[in-house]
């Protein structure tokens, strides 16, 4: 494992019943980079990310974030690991009957100590860092489907993750919506030094905010380099995805 890993995976299996989601799965993420995990839907992306966070039990395998190993420590410990990971939602994931305010002061709800001042700062910073602070006030129903994934992104940077996970961040956007969220992307990258996997389907995603791609395919990884190197691929599953 090299020593800037933040996630190391080594030979992960995952099945439900005769399907077998992940076959033999090895993934490092380096520590302040964008990993793009490229793959159709139901390959196994997903159920990757669970395994990751110790929301599904692996088969096989070792998974160690922060130098733990998740398939050995208890409960306790697994939570003091989450509190470091941040998580992106397809659908923003925000509570409908919360203000914008209330929904990012949600994940501060277990920190003892903190004074009104300290959240209100905490809550204005976010916003902030993703250009909508004056949405502060606003019910989720009065944004768009691009603030609202603003909104979600806001919320996840609330306890400054170190891992972010973006799972489809620009799935439903249009062009343009898309490119300003995988630009947000990058500028969180480099503010927080955050390190992130984004599970996507959109090239241009792909190609804005990663530092390297992986692709998987029946789930197995067939492909690993950058949006460059990839993009002149001869396997033709890869390929696939770049034409």
């Amino acid at each position: 494992m090299m020593k800037d890993a933040v996630i190391n995976i080594e030979h992960l299996k995952k099945a439900f019943g005769t399907n077998r989601v992940l076959q033999d799965v090895n993934l490092q993420l380096q520590k302040g980079e964008n990993l793009a995990i490229f793959g159709k839907s139901g390959c196994g992306k997903s159920v990757l990310i669970k395994c990751i966070v110790g929301l599904l039990e692996a088969d096989e395998g070792k998974i160690t974030v922060f130098d733990k190993d998740i398939t050995e420590i208890n409960e306790n410990e697994l939570n003091e690991v989450r509190k470091k990971v941040g998580f992106v939602f397809q659908g923003a994931a925000l509570y409908d009957s919360l203000t914008v305010r209330e929904n990012l002061e949600f994940p501060l709800r277990d920190l003892k100590g903190k004074s009104r001042d300290e959240i209100d700062t905490l809550v204005e910073e976010a916003l902030q860092n993703v250009d909508l602070k004056s949405a502060i006030d606003k019910m989720p129903s009065d944004l768009s489907g691009g603030m609202r994934k603003r909104i979600g992104l806001a919320r996840s940077l609330m306890l400054k993750p170190e891992i972010i996970f973006y799972d489809e961040p620009t799935t439903g956007l249009d062009p343009i919506t898309s490119k300003e969220i995988s630009h947000l992307i990058l500028d969180v990258q480099k503010k927080y030094n955050a390190s992130s996997i984004i599970i996507t389907h959109d090239i241009e995603c792909a190609r804005i905010s990663s530092n390297r791609l992986m692709v998987i395919i029946n789930g197995e990884f067939v492909a690993e380099g950058t949006f460059n190197e990839l993009s002149k691929s001869e396997n033709k599953d890869v390929k696939a995805f770049f034409e």
